[in-house]
């Protein structure tokens, strides 16, 4: 059997409420399926995430840590399953449009000199009521983002310190060398509730003084 194009990333963390609804949008995709791999990386739940996840174990590759190792150390765990040259990240609390993977697909496949693509976003609340749109070049979000394997392989996948902000610090280094083109189609669904990391403003602001303890002066400049 051929390896997949498409590798979808999905950690998973304690989301027992959402993780459902994030799986079944991933196979309601109109891309072919067996063009795409899921793999969801169970970082040490302790709530029922085990049992959601085992629902759809026949349709994707599960990967199970012991304890919670943080996010960056379960993409990497996820990234280095991988068979795609292709690779995206969804997080279990989103959801995506039925388009979503085979938009962004057609999209690299087509320009072979386009280093990754985003998709823009709209911004959901539980009950999954629009709040707004987001555009993922003013409000840059971790995931809807497809890159090339190689890229991600060459630059060393995500550094596992920064358990917040990873994105941010991933970035960083991919655009010193590669860019991000903007697909202006609002693909991705980032979903807004109480227990979202991104809430956690103390954190957050640790993790950003190591971003500039690393890279000082050049991080102030913004990406190339």
């Amino acid at each position: 059997m051929a390896a997949p194009e498409i590798s979808v990333i999905v950690p998973v963390h304690n989301q027992e409420k959402y993780v459902g609804r994030c799986m079944r949008s991933l196979l309601a995709q109109d891309i072919q399926r067996e063009l795409y791999e899921v793999i969801l990386i169970d970082d040490g739940s302790t709530d029922r995430s085990a049992y959601a996840i085992d629902m759809f174990a026949d349709e994707m590759r599960i990967v199970s840590l012991p304890t919670n190792r943080g996010l960056p150390a379960a993409l990497n765990a996820g990234l280095q399953q991988a068979h795609g040259s292709l690779v995206v990240r969804v997080d279990a609390d989103d959801y995506v449009n039925a388009r979503f993977l085979s938009v962004l697909h057609l999209w690299l496949t087509e320009n072979p000199d386009i280093d990754a693509v985003a998709c823009d976003y709209l911004l959901v609340d539980n009950d999954e009521e629009v709040l707004r749109r987001g555009n993922c070049e003013v409000e840059p979000i971790a995931c809807g983002i497809m890159f090339r394997m190689d890229h991600l392989q060459e630059l060393g996948l995500y550094d596992e310190k920064f358990m917040v902000h990873e994105d941010l610090e991933f970035r960083h280094r991919f655009t010193r060398k590669y860019s991000i083109t903007r697909l202006p189609v609002p693909l991705y669904r980032y979903r807004r509730h109480e227990t979202n990391m991104t809430n956690d403003f103390s954190r957050q602001e640790h993790y950003l003084s190591m971003l500039r303890e690393k890279y000082g002066e050049e991080l102030l400049e913004g990406p190339s």
